[in-house]
């Protein structure tokens, strides 16, 4: 083997450095890839976390009653007037007045509010949400029901929507009371509960809707209002005793509508009447679920005698519709009028009977009324 010369040896020398130097490069280069793309890796990962950090925050929902409140308030109004009855002593004092609510229903100025809101008020003013008041210059009263409705000489006002059926509800659904409480100067106050129990028959003609919404004084003829805005029904009463809390009760929308029709068509409620006091069942009075019969205490109508009821009759049924107290009858009669023809399934000494019966007209005579221990008519 040749030795190599000195220039060989040199060149040699420098190919190895060269090479050395294109591996270290090529070392240095992969590294700063895998550098590189461990960082993206990292900071896309790190987005991705960010993103999945966001989506699973919790989206607390936004409360849509303070809205409900702002939509609806401007239908309900305020009524303050002086009492003319002539059992309250402060009646002739000037300071000493009465007020309730009431929600606007046409926009040329009619409103329903409760029958015992208006009833012997005088001097009657009624204050909208804007703040300007207007005097009452009709009025319409239903007592049975517990409902009227007014007018004012007032134009473009803002009707409330008032639900179909109030047994749309759900027991437990949210509601909101908007009325004037205590004073007047807190007129279109909200408080909010929910539905405690629907079809309650409780010192009422007609089934009523129980809440939980604080109802004060005052707040009597305004609106219960669910989470859609519709009014459900028209605040009347509430329990009011030591021990007893937010028990409040509204007249629902449907006997609402029923009365309001019948008030504008014919300026009363052409009520029918089976011509008869009755008497409900033990069952039926404490509230046990029951089919017991009516029991017929005092025939009052000609209808009636000319039918063949008596006294000691037990009602079973009407047009094939059974009914145990006189809140059936009252809700079942919506649809009738004074003048129709019904089937009673009776109990007349013993027999099991059908009688035809032309209803009458219930004309809310004193007369007509039951006595204390005779049961109710209808």
């Amino acid at each position: 083997m040749k030795p190599m010369g000195k220039k060989r040896v040199i060149l040699l020398l420098c190919s190895l450095m060269l090479l050395s130097g294109a591996a270290e490069a090529g070392a240095q280069s992969a590294v700063k890839t895998q550098t590189a793309a461990k960082t993206k890796t990292t900071t896309t990962a790190a987005v991705k976390s960010q993103k999945n950090t966001a989506s699973t925050k919790v989206q607390v929902p936004v409360d849509p009653v303070p809205q409900i409140v702002k939509n609806v308030s401007p239908s309900v109004v305020g009524i303050i007037g002086r009492s003319t009855d002539p059992a309250d002593k402060t009646a002739a004092n000037r300071n000493n007045l009465t007020h309730g609510t009431g929600v606007i229903i046409k926009s040329n100025g009619w409103i329903v509010t409760n029958a015992h809101v208006v009833k012997g008020l005088q001097s009657t003013v009624v204050v909208t949400a804007d703040g300007k008041t207007y005097k009452i210059t009709d009025t319409y009263v239903d007592e049975t029901s517990d409902l009227a409705v007014v007018k004012i000489n007032a134009s473009n006002l803002v009707p409330a929507v008032f639900a179909k059926s109030a047994q749309s509800a759900l027991v437990g659904e949210k509601v909101v009371a908007i009325g004037t409480p205590i004073s007047f100067s807190f007129r279109n106050s909200a408080t909010v509960g929910v539905v405690s129990g629907l079809n309650r028959a409780i010192n009422a003609s007609y089934r009523l809707i129980q809440s939980d919404t604080a109802i004060n004084p005052g707040n009597s003829g305004g609106p219960l209002v669910n989470m859609k805005g519709e009014v459900l029904g028209i605040n009347s009463m509430k329990f009011a005793a030591v021990g007893v809390e937010n028990m409040g009760f509204s007249i629902p929308a449907e006997t609402v509508q029923y009365v309001i029709n019948q008030l504008f068509k014919y300026g009363e409620v052409m009520r029918p009447s089976l011509g008869f006091n009755m008497e409900e069942s033990w069952s039926a009075i404490v509230g046990l679920p029951t089919d017991d019969p009516l029991t017929i205490t005092k025939v009052i109508s000609d209808e009636a005698r000319k039918a063949g009821i008596h006294e000691n009759d037990v009602l079973y049924s009407i047009d094939g519709k059974r009914v145990t107290s006189v809140v059936d009858i009252n809700e079942m009669f919506k649809s009738y009028m004074p003048g129709q023809t019904v089937k009673l399934l009776m109990q007349s000494d013993g027999d099991i009977v059908v009688r035809k019966l032309v209803l009458s007209q219930d004309s809310g005579a004193s007369d007509d009324l039951p006595s204390d221990d005779s049961g109710d008519e209808f």
